[in-house]
């Protein structure tokens, strides 16, 4: 048996772009731009609205919809269908197989033709940089030539269904922290090397769009935003790369008409309104910015209609959007089967001390699940990618199913979560007794206007389309059905009064804007907290005052957090009876994990620990019962000062709406957990190479250079509690063999620099399935220790034997020249190192490179 794995290959300048027709006739999207009045080639520029391009009847091009990726497409939030849930990037990226990941690229394509959707913005291919990042969850990896692979074979699949992925964000946006501001510093072979290199293999490969990022760069002497970043939109991107297809900013990062215009922006989101709608056909008028950039830009609009379907070329006929294709059910089974294999294959096995895992199906006794997580798993990462799936499996279900002859116990063991619960719908009524909470809506007068009731604290972020609503009044009656302490947790967001049980709780005349969608902030504001002890159950009048918000693009609307923590046990009391459980259990199963105050897009993580005491549960669990399973539900690292005194470890990732299906099928077996950490997991917080994002004099200093991720722990020879590349799986083996060949003729990797041969061995009992990693190394200081050229997948039978060639493209041999400002293909010698990891590198071949 011979495996194989595709290399993005070196970019080829003569690369021609797709053809573009419809019905088989030539289109020509340049002519059809000239063709068009300038006022009206301006229009197309800016978004129609929030989520949606401007139709041009006259040359047949419909509307057409985009959407956040790349967890699910969510579409544009008005049909009320809910949306697959797949498990977050970091988590499919942790198979490293290239197949799984056109596979869900397939399921995503199926589900923008269910949500009418013709652009998914995904996949993100910003790399790793640190850790604390907010949107590490999102990302693939921390390794450049990973994340290229992976993403590739996830856009080809989109774009096979006839749907253009949008990857993002172009470039240098590793960070949360004041995104919208800081600079990049980052050196020429870095930036070319390294977090160009995801992206120059993606449209190498063909995307039909990328989206320019918030952050700026600053590079050939040129300090600007990514939206207005003439060297890298037109010198790099579309000139050196001759990318055809279209750049979009990222939502309301375009703050002027002339010089995004000029540097090489195509489109500006969201709309209507914005710097370009607003001047940028005086702009032109005025010779400001050349007609034949706005035609530009107008072609390779008109271009990505007719690749996903929305040109007929014929004025006045429009294409209907063209569902065929489309996912019949999110729930359906063979998207379950999906995604719960995505999720179980995704999944790390850190530790499995004495062979615990997996775990016999006939258990007999109790099983102790055991963790906030395990109560309320987290499924995806807060932010843009965030989408409502059709369900979620819980871990509990799917456990007592899994083992029919146990009795399965389910205890939280503490909080882990700061803010309180949202109101439950049925503790909420009106001043009139209705259920819900009223909304009055108030003119620039304090006058009534209007009202609403809304049903619950989740629909208290609501629109105002009516322009004479100043303000509003929120009322509603709490009801504490119950005696003891409770917490009324309030969030609002911009100005505002507060009172709570008739007393003022807090007062601001803080007027907010769109910035609070740009950094977050409407997702987790300042909260309000008001304790109420009752003596018996009561009815509490919660009153606000509340700011409409101008989004401008996302329109007119109101925030409000309401949030009620009814009395319970303290966090030491259900630690106590988790203990107590675990020690009468054949079995404790402890997740942990991190939440949506934890991982989300909008806010960098100040640190590396698990939130609350569940480092102390673990402890207390373990130590209780020696057959205890940790399962980690984070997508980003944290750090694990326990992991090796217990007796297994699971990394779980954020798994998506198949979660206890698939934490089911791991622990029994029925699906190998063969993932391999796409990042470095450390040991301690003050090892890690690039231990925070925080601009500088609103600049991120890249520093460290080509040594990102796995690489930069290599050169500072410290020693991480798990390295890039680690997974134990269930299966045991043995390297037997490495020989360096050319590839065969004829092949899909013919052109490869240089083929690995590799033999591997399943000694174990049971079928397997191996990750084998190549690295490459050279005595040249200036490059890293060593860095992944290679890497393949690879399912054998028990005792089984394979061979798999793993080609080597050039450009994992080459480094950037600044001097030429070319690529260059270094003389010498380089070794090859073949392995599990990048630390447990079992083969080793000399490659020789002459002139």
């Amino acid at each position: 048996m011979t495996a194989t794995t595709t290399a993005p290959g070196a970019l080829d300048p003569n690369r021609a772009p797709a053809a573009d027709t419809v019905g088989g006739s030539a289109i020509d999207p340049a002519t059809l731009a000239a063709s068009l009045p300038i006022a009206e080639k301006v229009a197309l520029l800016t978004g129609a609205a929030t989520w949606t391009l401007r139709a041009i009847p006259e040359i047949g091009m419909r509307t057409m919809t985009v959407s956040d990726g790349p967890i699910g497409v969510r579409g544009t939030g008005e049909d009320g269908l809910p949306s697959a849930q797949l498990p977050a990037p970091s988590a499919t990226a942790a198979t490293w197989d290239v197949d799984l990941q056109a596979r869900l690229g397939t399921l995503m394509a199926g589900e923008a033709r269910r949500k009418g959707v013709d652009v998914i913005l995904a996949p993100v291919v910003n790399l790793q940089r640190s850790p604390v990042g907010g949107r590490h969850f999102e990302c693939l990896s921390e390794d450049p030539l990973l994340t290229a692979r992976l993403a590739v074979a996830f856009i080809d699949a989109i774009q096979a269904g006839g749907i253009a992925a949008c990857v993002k964000h172009f470039v240098g946006n590793e960070t949360e922290t004041d995104r919208t501001s800081y600079l990049s510093r980052i050196d020429e072979q870095t930036l070319r090397e390294v977090y160009l290199a995801p992206f120059e293999a993606v449209v190498d490969a063909g995307v039909w769009t990328i989206m320019a990022a918030y952050n700026g760069l600053t590079r050939d002497g040129v300090d600007a935003t990514s939206t207005a970043h003439e060297p890298l939109l037109s010198g790099i991107l579309k000139g050196e790369w001759q990318f055809d297809g279209v750049v979009i900013s990222d939502w309301l990062a375009t703050k002027t008409a002339v010089e995004p215009a000029v540097a090489g922006l195509d489109l500006v989101m969201p709309g209507p309104g914005g710097p370009w709608a607003d001047g940028l056909l005086a702009a032109v008028e005025s010779g400001l910015v050349p007609e034949s950039a706005i035609d530009d830009k107008v072609a390779r609009i008109i271009r990505l209609a007719d690749r996903v379907g929305a040109l007929s070329g014929i004025a006045g006929e429009t294409l209907p959007f063209d569902d065929a294709g489309a996912t019949d059910d999110p729930a359906g089974d063979d998207v379950v089967t999906l995604l719960t294999e995505a999720a179980a294959r995704s999944t790390v096995v850190l530790r499995n001390h004495g062979g615990l895992l997996p775990i016999d199906p006939a258990l007999r006794g109790r099983i102790a699940l055991i963790g906030h997580n395990a109560v309320q798993p987290f499924t995806q990462g807060g932010g843009s990618a965030f989408v409502t799936p059709p369900h979620v499996s819980q871990p509990i279900d799917a456990l007592r199913a899994a083992f029919p002859d146990a009795a399965v116990d389910l205890l939280r063991g503490g909080a882990t979560t700061l803010r309180a619960p949202l109101v439950p719908a049925e503790l909420l009524s009106t001043p009139t007794g209705e259920p819900g909470i009223l909304v009055e809506h108030l003119d620039a007068n304090g006058e009534q206007v209007g009202s609403q009731v809304l049903p619950d604290a989740e629909a208290l972020w609501f629109p105002i389309e009516d322009d004479a609503v100043a303000s509003v009044r929120v009322v509603t009656d709490l009801h504490l059905t119950r005696a003891g302490r409770h917490l009324i947790d309030l969030g609002p967001v911009g100005a505002h009064r507060l009172v709570v049980d008739g007393v003022e709780r807090s007062t601001s005349q803080r007027v907010v804007g769109a910035e609070v969608i740009l950094d977050s902030s409407y997702a987790s504001p300042e909260h309000v907290e008001t304790v109420i002890e009752a003596d018996e159950a009561r009815t509490v009048r919660i009153e606000g005052d509340a700011q409409i918000i101008d989004g401008e693009s996302y329109g007119r609307f109101v925030r409000l957090h309401f949030r009620h923590l009814e009395p319970s046990p303290g966090i030491d009391e259900e630690i106590e009876q988790a203990v107590a459980a675990a020690e009468r259990a054949d079995l404790a199963v402890v997740v942990v994990g991190t939440n949506s105050e934890t991982e989300s897009e909008g806010w960098d993580r100040p640190n590396l620990a698990l939130p609350g005491r569940q480092d102390e549960l673990v402890r207390r669990v373990a130590a209780a019962n020696p057959a205890t399973v940790v399962v980690v539900n984070a997508g980003a690292p944290v750090l694990l000062p326990w992991l090796d005194d217990v007796a297994a470890v699971l990394w779980w990732w954020l798994p998506g709406q198949e979660a206890g299906t698939s934490l089911a099928a791991v622990l029994t077996g029925e699906i190998e957990p063969s993932g391999r950490l796409p990042w470095t997991l450390p040991a301690d917080e003050a090892d890690v190479p690039v231990p925070h994002g925080i601009p500088v004099d609103g600049v991120i200093d890249y520093a460290e250079g080509v040594d990102v991720g796995h690489r930069g722990w290599d050169r500072l020879g410290r020693t991480p509690a798990r390295e890039f590349g680690f997974g134990l799986g269930y299966a045991a083996w043995e390297y037997r063999a490495l020989e360096l060949v050319a590839a065969a003729s004829g092949t899909p990797d013919a052109d490869a620099f240089a083929t690995a041969r590799v033999t591997v061995a399943n000694t174990s009992d049971r079928d397997g399935r191996e990750v084998v990693q190549v690295y490459l190394s050279t005595d040249d200081a200036a490059r890293p220790v060593r860095w992944l050229a290679g890497f393949a997948v690879a399912d054998v039978a028990a005792g089984g034997t394979t061979t798999l060639d793993i080609p080597l493209a050039r450009r994992s041999f080459e480094t950037w020249s600044t001097d030429d400002a070319t690529w260059t293909l270094p003389e010498g010698t380089y070794g090859v190192l073949v392995g599990r990891s990048s630390r447990d590198l079992r083969l080793e071949a000399v490659h020789t490179v002459t002139g």
